[in-house]
């Protein structure tokens, strides 16, 4: 899979798990002030700790069994 188009050309020779290490800015679109702003509000620093974010795995699930719902 290529994933070099997602992230910061700094980090487009690096491993998904040192990827996971990484801040979140090396991905492509989020700005330094959105790491900042991450930080603050939901204490994510990673590219690991934005995967695993519990809210946004529920926002996940809500839109998931959003698209099975009957109107």
């Amino acid at each position: 899979m290529n994933i070099t188009n997602a992230l910061d050309k700094a980090y487009a020779d690096k491993s998904l798990n040192e990827l996971l290490a990484s801040p979140v800015d090396a991905l492509k679109g989020v700005s330094e002030g959105d790491a900042v702003a991450l930080k603050q509000a939901f204490n994510i620093t990673t590219i690991g700790d934005l995967a695993n974010c519990k809210y946004f795995h529920w926002a996940q699930a809500i839109q998931t069994l959003a698209a099975t719902e009957k109107a």
